[in-house]
């Protein structure tokens, strides 16, 4: 597992996580979900949900805001639900400047992958190993 970079004070920078859904309540759940199942964990997690006004929908506000509170300079996993959702995190990645340097749109389920990316990111690995294991998620089984 590769580690994360340092920062100046010598702590350890982490990989943020951003969970998108086009529900805010689903996607502040999934975010406390992954933070509690990863023992409280240390890599910082945000939502970003719904509409700036509460509706359904997804935000480029939101999940850009997002991605930069959780950004420490090691990358930023972003998660998300359903199509449209994918579409806008796209959107904000072909412009250079849209996110934080090192963003990633991972290919994931939303819960079982926010939790694996919470639970790596949360030991210092880099956003390709916080990918990885998300996308792994595919694989759990549940029968």
């Amino acid at each position: 597992m590769t580690e994360g970079a340092i920062t100046e004070d010598g702590g350890e920078k982490l990989v943020g996580v951003v969970v998108v859904s086009h529900s805010g309540e689903v996607a502040e759940s999934v975010a406390r979900l992954a933070t509690a199942l990863a023992g409280g964990g240390t890599a910082p997690v945000r939502a970003a949900g719904g509409t700036p006004d509460g509706g359904f929908g997804t935000s480029e506000e939101l999940i850009r805001e997002a991605a930069y509170a959780v950004d420490q300079g090691a990358g930023v996993a972003i998660l998300v639900d359903l199509g449209s959702a994918v579409l806008t995190v796209k959107a904000l990645l072909a412009e250079e400047d849209e996110l934080p340097e090192g963003s990633r749109l991972v290919d994931a389920p939303l819960v079982e992958g926010a939790v694996a990316a919470v639970v790596t990111a949360s030991t210092g690995a880099d956003v390709d190993t916080v990918a990885g294991a998300a996308a792994e998620a595919y694989d759990y089984r549940k029968v």
